[in-house]
Formats: structure tokens, C-alpha cells, sequence
């Protein structure tokens, strides 16, 4: 019976620092680690290959090593509406590990890249040998899910300039100098932010005539913090 070929020590040591930036994989040891690292399939992404479509078999769930993967559905209308652009060191699909259904939206690539696939099979069968894996795991997904729901009532907010203002603010907090760098394109900004590119850069370009930010190729730097956040204040009717 032939065998495959074991991954050589020196990949499973990249692996497995790739694998602990992974939010299911925080509370992991390193055995545990290298474990999960043995099983793990690298893909080179080209710029639009798709990972999946909604509705097919689960294979398992990802992690960007490099690039970026635009996960969306598209709406009866045929428009494209992106739920998030995930970038070096995030995952996603992780629900797909345990639902019957297939994956619930596409995946494509935004930029070219790697990703790790984190095989279905695999990894349920070391859960289903090791509960205490899957203890921590799930204390992981926990963390994980919080991040998601405040990404989610971010989209709720109810018009594009209150969504650009909560970003603004939510970002320039940590920014040094107010200077909040761009790791995608305006057009995918505006995707994340559930609008057009066009409105969007009417709402910047409103932002910005009112001296509130200044608009770069990459970035987008906050020049008066105190009134965009007493803006979204009253936007959210706060004040």
C-alpha cells in the first residue's frame, strides 16, 4: 500500500507558526500544533481563483499565509455583497467543519497568495480522539465569534456615512499620527462597508471638504478625531 510522503520537520515547523495565528488554534500546545501541521495542505492562490462556492462539500476550514480572500454571496439581483476580506494570519470557515450543509458562501482570492487548508476529516477525527482539544478549540471559537458579531452590527449601522465614521474611529484609534493604513483597495473598503465604490468616495470626499481627514493612495489620515466621533455620536442619536 503506498504511503505519503511525511512533511519534512523543517515545513512543520512553519507550519506550525503559521497555525498558531489562527484564532481556533490559540489555546493549542505545540505537540498539538505539529499534529494538526501533519495533515495540513498549503495552496498557492492566483488573483480570483476561487476556494469554494456556496452550497459545496466542506473540505475544511482556511488560514492566509500571504494575499487576501474575499468571502461574499451574491443576492437574487446578481450583486456581489462581501461579508469580509480576510488577510495574512486570519481564518475563516470554520463553522463549515461542522455543518452539514456546505459552505455558506464563496471565497476568492482578492490578491495572490497562500492559504493553508485545515482538512475536514483530519482534523474531526483528532477532535473526536482528544476532548480536551476540542474544549479549548471551542473556548477559541468563542473569542472568535465575539469578533464576528461586532463586525456584523458594524454593517447594521444604518447609512454608509455612519459605517465610514464608525471605521474611522474605530480605527484611527490606534493609529500613530491619526494615519490609519490601507491593507486592500477603496473599492474593497467600500465592500466591506455593504456600499458602492461610488458612494463611498462621495462620503470621503464629504469627509475630507470638511477638513475632518485627508485621502492618500494608501491611507486614510483622521485629522480631527474629537468631531468625527461627536459626529457618529449624533448620527447613532447618542447626543
Amino acid at each position: 500500500m503506498p504511503t505519503t510522503p511525511r512533511i519534512p520537520d523543517h515545513k512543520i515547523t512553519g507550519l506550525v507558526g503559521s497555525l498558531r495565528c489562527c484564532q481556533l488554534f490559540t489555546g493549542l500546545s505545540g505537540e498539538d500544533l505539529a499534529a494538526i501541521a501533519e495533515f495540513t495542505v498549503t495552496l498557492k492562490l492566483a488573483k480570483g481563483d476561487y476556494l469554494f462556492r456556496e452550497g459545496e462539500p466542506s473540505r475544511g476550514c482556511y488560514l492566509i499565509q500571504s494575499g487576501a480572500v474575499n468571502v461574499h454571496r451574491v443576492n437574487a439581483a446578481g450583486k456581489e455583497q462581501v461579508i469580509h476580506v480576510f488577510r495574512s494570519g486570519e481564518s475563516f470557515a470554520e463553522a463549515s467543519l461542522a455543518s452539514p450543509t456546505g459552505y455558506p458562501a464563496h471565497a476568492r482570492a482578492s490578491e495572490a497568495g497562500t492559504v493553508l487548508l485545515i482538512p475536514k476529516v483530519p482534523i474531526l477525527d483528532l477532535i473526536g480522539r482528544r476532548p480536551d482539544l476540542a474544549l479549548r478549540m471551542l473556548g477559541s471559537m468563542s473569542a472568535h465569534l465575539r469578533v464576528l458579531v461586532g463586525m456584523l452590527d458594524d454593517l447594521t449601522l444604518k447609512d454608509v456615512e455612519t459605517r465610514l465614521l464608525n471605521w474611522l474611529v474605530k480605527h484611527g484609534r490606534h493609529a500613530p499620527g491619526g494615519v490609519i493604513k490601507l491593507s486592500g483597495t477603496k473599492r474593497e473598503l467600500a465592500a466591506e462597508l455593504g456600499t458602492s465604490s461610488e458612494t463611498f468616495s462621495r462620503t470621503l470626499a464629504r469627509l475630507r471638504g470638511e477638513k475632518l481627514i485627508t485621502v492618500g493612495a494608501r491611507a486614510i489620515t483622521v485629522l480631527a478625531a474629537p468631531a468625527l466621533a461627536a459626529r457618529l455620536r449624533r448620527n447613532l442619536g447618542e447626543l
